[in-house]
């Protein structure tokens, strides 16, 4: 893998990690529309490449809201050892109870279906039918409740939805914004809390994967680029979302899934 193809990737992955138009999706998509994984040396470079790419969006997650990890831990501690209640350790905890199902299914996904579920046809379909999806929840929900205010009931159903985002094309982000939208948490809130609960899971995803990672300048070169991008995204997706809506993301993903299914039957 050239510094290039790292470098764009590692944009890439910045950008549809963090916004809810699927990183996997994009990830996988891209080389194959470039060709790029023609090449056998490209193929084994990637693996575990991709892996190391969200850990730069981790790193920049983890930046970002370092504050509230440290709020959160330390509410968390000190609502089981000082018995003592707070907003930051109610959310700690459900943070950790709704990261359990996600991972665990989604393991289960990864490992025995996983190579089929990366096939350009099925990631193209899953990005038409999230993107659909996604318009209608934003545009027919109502915001009733902030992240402050989110209930065990909202949290864990969120968590739960991330067992869907292993299939490339649904996002992490885009299939937990929308569960939270569908249950009236508003827009700004429903992102910020989709960036703290992928946090552990690609965390553990990264120390389960470690194995794979090909330590040279074109890897350290796409964590990078992931990590600064995905700064500049957290802090813009949240401005937007205090006014903006999800609609331009949906039509997104509904325009980029029609291309998909071009190139394929181009290419059959």
């Amino acid at each position: 893998m050239t510094v290039l193809q790292a470098l764009i990737l590692g944009i890439i992955q910045g950008l549809t990690e963090l916004l809810p138009i699927s990183s996997s999706g994009h990830l996988d998509i891209i080389p194959w529309l470039l060709n790029w994984t023609a090449n056998p040396e490209f193929n084994i470079a990637f693996e575990g490449f991709d892996v190391a790419l969200h850990f730069g969006t981790f790193l920049a997650i983890a930046l970002f809201f370092f504050k509230d990890w440290i709020r959160l831990i330390v509410g968390g501690f000190n609502q089981v050892v000082k018995k003592k209640k707070t907003t930051e350790g109610r959310m700690f905890w459900y943070l950790v109870i709704a990261t359990i199902p996600g991972g665990i299914i989604g393991l289960l996904l990864d490992t025995f279906a996983g190579d089929i579920l990366k096939k350009p046809v099925i990631i193209a379909i899953a990005l038409i039918i999230m993107g659909i999806i996604l318009y209608f929840v934003d545009k027919k929900s109502k915001s009733t409740t902030d992240y402050e205010h989110m209930t065990f009931k909202q949290t864990f159903l969120i968590g739960l939805s991330q067992c869907l985002a292993f299939i490339p094309g649904v996002s992490r982000s885009g299939i937990t914004m929308t569960t939270g939208r569908a249950m009236g948490v508003d827009r700004t809130s429903a992102a910020r809390y989709s960036f703290m609960l992928s946090a552990p899971i690609v965390f553990a995803a990264t120390i389960f994967k470690i194995k794979d990672f090909v330590f040279s300048v074109s890897f350290f070169v796409g964590i990078l680029a992931s990590f600064i991008v995905g700064i500049i995204v957290i802090k813009w997706l949240l401005h937007y979302l205090q006014k903006g809506s999800f609609k331009g993301f949906a039509i997104y993903r509904v325009i980029f899934g029609i291309i998909i299914l071009i190139f394929a039957i181009v290419r059959m």
